[in-house]
């Protein structure tokens, strides 16, 4: 019985280490890096701890909204609880100086009333491990509020095995879907936002519906296909979703464009209207100008009966006058 014991006891050290872990979230590992745990529903969240996941679980703080928080002695000046003044359904892990010590699983691990139990693990890698997502095969617009739908399918007829969506961003990964075709049973992932999604047997396209579109569902998602055979394929959606303050303040913008162009003829035309006065005045000008120097010269071609400066001194010529000659006296009587 004891060597029973002592080979169980080998086969679950050499096993447990191999032990498949899945995930719902991968970041990149950075000095200052975050990891995002916010409960979805409406329960009543009584404790939360955090722990590292190693060949066993290893605490490292622990909050309860009575009694506040701590965090375990290897851990202190290390991690904080970023939001949890704000709610207690946001139990979001923050690291100060993370190192690739650092490197590893971690869950978020909830007690929550009604349901009971909850937990999201999240996997960190180095950032040379990290998957971008490369180029968009295609793109989406949608107003917010809108249910949007994000369709892809393999190029080939492959008999699929899995399929996967994720929300890919520049620190992290969010899974959100995992389909095992062949059983036709899907994981949803601990993605704080509804995703509606198919997972069946003979599916040949994968789907998600994303309802009542926010600003922050703008991002590049990621479909990814494994056949039976091994072979795998990705396709990449980029979804804008459009800001309802933006056309608030297109249409000022709109106005205040319109009204500058308005102010821009009206002085265009101002000045078109004065330039035209000022060249009809020169031409009037001109015309007044002209007429007065022909009519100066018209006005020389005669003779000045007045010399321009008469002489001075009785110098000149003698000017004769014939008159008659009056008798001023009475004549005599003959």
């Amino acid at each position: 019985m004891d060597r029973l014991t002592l080979l169980l006891a080998i086969l679950y050290v050499y096993t447990a280490p191999c032990e498949e872990i899945f995930w719902d979230t991968t970041v990149k590992l950075a000095k200052n890096m975050t990891l995002a745990c916010v409960y979805p529903l409406a329960d009543t969240v009584t404790q939360t701890e955090w722990f590292k996941i190693k060949t066993e679980r290893e605490s490292m703080a622990i909050f309860n909204p009575a009694f506040h928080g701590i965090v375990r002695e290897a851990y202190i000046d290390r991690v904080y609880f970023s939001n949890h003044t704000m709610t207690s359904h946001d139990m979001t892990l923050s690291f100060h100086n993370a190192s690739e010590v650092d490197v590893g699983f971690y869950s978020c691990f909830l007690h929550t009333f009604p349901h009971g139990t909850w937990q999201k693990v999240i996997r960190v890698v180095p950032p040379d491990n990290f998957e971008d997502a490369g180029p968009p095969n295609s793109q989406m617009v949608s107003e917010p509020g809108k249910n949007v739908t994000l369709t892809c399918e393999p190029r080939e007829n492959l008999l699929l095995e899995e399929v996967s969506w994720e929300k890919i961003q520049p620190q992290q990964i969010d899974l959100l879907i995992s389909c095992n075709v062949s059983q036709g049973r899907s994981y949803t992932s601990k993605y704080p936002r509804q995703i509606l999604s198919n997972c069946n047997k003979d599916m040949k396209k994968a789907f998600v519906t994303i309802p009542n579109v926010i600003g922050s569902d703008s991002g590049l998602y990621r479909c990814g296909f494994k056949a039976s055979t091994g072979e795998k394929e990705t396709f990449v959606i980029r979804l804008t979703v459009t800001d309802g303050e933006t056309k608030n303040t297109y249409i000022p913008f709109v106005a205040g464009g319109a009204v500058l162009l308005l102010l821009l003829f009206i002085l265009i035309t101002t000045i078109t209207v004065i330039t035209y006065k000022r060249r009809k005045r020169q031409q009037k000008r001109g015309l007044f100008k002209d007429f007065w120097i022909t009519q100066n010269r018209a006005t020389n071609n005669y003779r000045n009966p007045f010399p321009p400066n008469p002489p001075s001194g009785g110098a000149g010529e003698d000017i004769y006058v014939n008159h008659p000659v009056f008798c001023l006296g009475p004549r005599a009587r003959v």
